[in-house]
């Protein structure tokens, strides 16, 4: 008897959680590809496989959301930026989230101080700046103050402007889309950008649930991280090769990757 009920009690506990309940709207489809810092041999092989599973899976209404960073670290920025705005072009249905990467870069180029630029560099950003028309020989012969004014003159306006329309909260069903997480107990809707783009600990350490399931990036883990209202899938594709993108479909979830073993 008493049995019976711990494990009716513990079979509820393990299905309780929101992101085993939480549902994309019928006859949709959602890929959601983490963070691809500059890899852009990455991205090209992971969309292959994401376009061969949404032809395996059949017709659906199907969308790609990249979830930001899109740039800094991997030696292809340039590139990474090339393919997501021909991506929108062939798949109409591509949506792009901005992560705090995208806002220190157009910032640098905006507005070329040096302390900006000099913080773009710390956090990746040298990486990005070689993918563009600039020799190595020429990067290293300028000081901070021409290497400022030299930024904007390597990045187009049509990359910039691609990068500027980029969202910060894409909600679909019961999941929310967002670059680094968002602030607990603060209502979806009133998120401030700051947080959406660079919030961290106070997001990953919040013990309740979240208004929808929430899916980011931003904080490298080597695996997946589900947790009861979120999911994490940047598996620090610059430098562990691995870059990982989840599949929604109804209560379904699944994860494709450019892992070795995928």
């Amino acid at each position: 008897m008493h049995g019976n009920m711990l494990s009716k009690f513990f079979k509820k506990s393990n299905t309780d959680r929101p992101i085993d309940k939480a549902q994309i709207p019928a006859g949709q489809r959602v890929y959601a590809i983490g963070d691809v810092h500059g890899r852009n041999d990455l991205l090209l092989e992971l969309l292959v496989k994401i376009g061969s599973d949404d032809q395996r899976r059949g017709p659906a209404q199907t969308q790609i959301i990249l979830l930001g960073d899109l740039v800094d670290r991997g030696p292809s920025s340039a590139q990474v930026i090339d393919t997501a705005m021909e991506l929108r072009k062939v798949w109409p249905n591509t949506r792009f989230l901005a992560g705090n990467h995208e806002e220190v870069f157009v910032q640098a180029c905006r507005e070329p101080d040096e302390e900006i630029v000099r913080f773009f560099i710390r956090i990746g950003g040298e990486p990005t700046i070689m993918s563009y028309d600039i020799s190595r020989e020429e990067y290293l012969s300028l000081d901070m103050k021409q290497l400022s004014a030299r930024l904007p003159t390597l990045v187009s306006e049509e990359h910039l402007q691609f990068i500027e329309s980029f969202e910060d909260q894409i909600i679909i069903g019961d999941y929310a889309f967002v670059h680094a997480g968002v602030k607990p107990k603060i209502p979806l809707n009133e998120q401030s950008v700051k947080n959406m783009r660079w919030i961290r600990s106070e997001f990953l350490g919040h013990n309740g649930d979240f208004e929808k399931v929430i899916v980011y990036g931003h904080t490298i883990s080597e695996n997946i991280v589900e947790a009861s209202s979120r999911i994490g899938i940047d598996t620090g594709a610059y430098d562990s090769g691995k870059l990982t993108a989840i599949g929604l479909e109804g209560r379904e979830r699944w994860y494709l990757d450019t892992g070795k073993d995928s």
